[in-house]
């Protein structure tokens, strides 16, 4: 529980506004930027590779707090890490509204916790501390509203923009190997105000499981560990493509013998929501002893 306790002061604390200058980086700045990134490499290669994993989330914390002293430095917004990206995740919109520090740590032989910061650009710069809430949702997890800094933790790879009622969007795609069963990829739409952050959007045209007369906030894939599974948007097609999955032993509630069934499904956006496409790919059956066209095969 102090643990606990601790990791949310910590988060509590990337809340942290701090006025800016609204010229560029000083060559002052920036020296202290750069002595600040070298020093927190350090610390992200014990926070991954200690030879006791306990220790690694305490090294977390640590970097935590270096993080945050860093983007303290007045303009920080503007200064790309490129040292740093390297060991950690980091992503950010085209409209570049706001960038997203993000990683994971193996904590145990069973889990990995998630971490993560949003950064945006204003005169008084917000940092909002992101708390990996996932164990907490179950299955409410594509249910859920998340708000004051709760988040399904995951490494993100991808985000589309989209608008709703002249609103943007950020539809996050991320990865989760949080579970000793099974791994996840998601979904999750974000937006932002100058004072908040919210996870979770009715914006997918697929009811709720829980709830049948309302869409669910969240999209997730949970599948089988060791198992290779799509879920990302095809620009040139302007589609989300992901594998239809289908349980190994033929039960729908053991998420954890899921893998792919050789079929695609997708989203298209349209009319302020993410429309399912089902059969996006179709499977191609074919006789014994039949090959495939030159057009079935691409």
């Amino acid at each position: 529980m102090t643990k606990q306790l601790g990791i949310l002061a910590l988060a509590l604390a990337l809340s942290t506004s701090v006025k800016t200058h609204a010229q560029g980086i000083t060559p002052r700045d920036m020296e202290k930027l750069q002595i600040m990134e070298d020093s927190m490499m350090v610390t992200v290669d014990s926070m991954y590779e200690a030879f006791i994993p306990d220790t690694r989330i305490g090294y977390s914390e640590r970097f935590i707090k270096q993080l945050v002293r860093t983007l303290k430095i007045p303009n920080s917004f503007a200064y790309p890490f490129n040292k740093l990206k390297e060991k950690i995740n980091m992503i950010a919109p085209e409209d570049n509204s706001f960038r997203i520090f993000n990683w994971g740590v193996t904590w145990n032989e069973l889990g990995r916790r998630y971490y993560g910061a949003v950064q945006l650009p204003q005169e008084k710069l917000k940092l909002f501390g992101l708390i990996d809430y996932s164990e907490k949702l179950n299955k409410g997890a594509e249910d859920s509203v998340l708000t004051n800094g709760k988040w399904f933790g995951a490494i993100y790879y991808n985000v589309i923009t989209t608008e709703v009622e002249g609103h943007k969007v950020y539809n996050l795609f991320g990865f989760s190997a949080s579970s000793p069963l099974s791994n996840k990829k998601v979904i999750d739409p974000l937006t932002i105000t100058d004072s908040s952050i919210t996870f979770g959007a009715p914006v997918f045209g697929v009811g709720s499981k829980n709830f049948p007369k309302q869409r669910i906030n969240r999209f997730i894939l949970e599948y089988k560990k060791n198992v290779q599974v799509t879920l990302n948007y095809d620009k040139e097609k302007q589609v989300v493509v992901f594998d239809n999955l289908m349980s190994q032993v033929n039960d729908p509630s053991r998420k954890y013998t899921y893998v792919p069934s050789g079929q695609y499904d997708g989203f298209r956006w349209g009319n302020e929501m993410w429309n399912y496409l089902y059969n996006l790919i179709p499977i191609t059956e074919l006789k014994d002893g039949q090959a495939p066209t030159e057009e079935e095969g691409k």
